[in-house]
């Protein structure tokens, strides 16, 4: 049986090794091809040197003698495009492939090697009648235990060091409360894994297979299916409905607080967003996609009153300890406006509005002293693959003091410029007009 065991064995490492030399010839090939194709460049490359040098000397009659000549010529440079479509395909790749089968081989013959030394091994101490067939049961068990010391190991470096580097405090009033639902999911999660790996991987050193031992038939409780199915239960619906009254905290604002928050419309499209403020009046005004024109991107509507003090923003730039109400649309596909930091995220949908209302509590300045990195900007980001653009949709912004809030926004512009003034004034004699011509007729 052995005997027929390695004799399979060399019969599929000479089928591999034929297989190596098989794709290492035509590199060998190609290589010699490169040669005689360079030196006959070379030597093409001369005898036109000394033509040319030659014909330097010639007269107009020489001309037209290479004139002549140049159907040869045109056949040599027809049979350019050949040679180059054979060295389209560079020699390396040929090389690397040999060199990856024939490593593939040395591993494959070092492991078969090891193999039949440990099965040597255990005829010897059979053959001295010191072979104990459960010790390789021992061995795995302990492997086991070594893998969970290492990976309990592991998993504490992951919260330590990775941990620490990945979370910070969120900086809004309303993080905080997910901060806090994020961190006791993570703890029940993190009990979980220890218990669960903990069993899994001791159990198969004290209850492994020995001499002189019997394993217990147990083939049913209820009392431990009643505990692993009831209590998994539990700590999931309490989970959930602690996620759900915390939502619900956040997004169901008392109407009073929504009309004396700061109101502010954020519209995403492909590959950017738009923010407009409201003027004076606290007030947004009316958007239409229909209206949208070269010089009104946004589609406002310009007949309400309303948007005539709408201001334009390049970043959004909100007061600290203000609560803040933005009114989330989208121009063209489904966007999300995410603001990692402040734990905000929620879908901008074509056709409809959703809001997010929150408080900043944590300025700009009083950020970057935290983080040491005086370059440091929260950002606005879309959270769903819009497209080739996604990953540079993103808007900064920036929190700062009440007072140098209201500096920055008397230094921003309107939306109403001069130019969508003189085209509504014209719109609206044109309806005039007809209306006119109506009623006259």
């Amino acid at each position: 049986m052995k005997f027929n065991i390695n004799n399979r064995f060399k019969a599929v490492l000479g089928c591999l090794l034929a297989v190596g030399l098989l794709f290492s010839t035509p590199s060998f090939a190609d290589q010699q091809d490169s040669l005689a194709q360079d030196s006959t460049v070379s030597a093409v490359a001369a005898d036109e040197g000394a033509a040319g040098e030659a014909d330097s000397a010639a007269t107009a009659p020489v001309v037209d003698s290479a004139a002549a000549s140049s159907p040869a010529s045109s056949t040599t440079a027809a049979t350019n495009p050949a040679q180059e479509q054979v060295q389209q395909i560079d020699p390396q790749v040929y090389k690397n492939l040999t060199y990856y089968i024939l490593l593939f081989l040395i591993v494959c013959t070092i492991v078969a090697v090891v193999g039949k030394v440990l099965s040597i091994y255990e005829l010897t101490r059979k053959m001295n009648g010191k072979y104990n067939p459960f010790a390789n049961n021992t061995l795995q068990s302990v492997l086991f235990v070594v893998f969970l010391v290492a990976f309990f190991g592991f998993v504490y470096y992951g919260y330590a060091v990775w941990g620490d580097w990945a979370w910070r405090a969120a900086v809004t009033e309303h993080g905080k409360r997910i901060d806090s639902m994020f961190i006791i999911t993570t703890v029940v999660i993190t009990v979980v894994l220890i218990l669960v790996h903990l069993l899994l991987l001791t159990f198969p050193y004290i209850y492994r297979m020995r001499a002189n031992t019997k394993a217990y038939y147990y083939p049913h409780n209820d009392t431990i299916e009643k505990i692993w199915t009831i209590v998994p239960a539990i700590v999931l619906t309490v989970l959930v409905l602690f996620g759900f009254f915390t939502w619900r905290s956040i997004t169901n604002v008392p109407e009073d607080l929504q009309k004396s928050a700061l109101q502010v419309e954020v519209l995403g499209e492909q590959f950017q967003w738009q923010v407009r403020y409201p003027g004076a009046d606290g007030v947004i005004g009316k958007r239409d996609y229909r209206l949208t024109t070269p010089t009104n991107s946004y589609g406002i509507d310009f007949n309400d009153k309303n948007a005539w003090d709408d201001i334009q923003a390049s970043d959004i730039v909100l007061p600290v300890n203000k609560s803040v109400r933005f009114h989330i649309i989208s121009k063209d596909i489904i966007h999300s406006f995410y603001i990692p930091d402040f734990r905000v995220q929620i879908n901008a949908v074509p056709g409809m509005t959703n809001y997010f209302q929150f408080t900043p509590t944590v300025t700009t300045e009083e950020m970057r002293e935290r983080m040491n990195d005086p370059k440091y900007d929260y950002v606005m980001l879309c959270n769903k693959i819009c497209g080739s653009g996604h990953y540079n949709m993103q808007k900064k912004v920036v929190v700062v003091t009440e007072a140098e809030y209201k500096e920055w926004l008397s230094t921003q512009n309107k939306y109403f410029t001069e130019d969508l003034q003189k085209e509504f004034t014209a719109l609206d004699s044109k309806e005039s007009d007809e209306l006119t011509t109506a009623s006259l007729n």
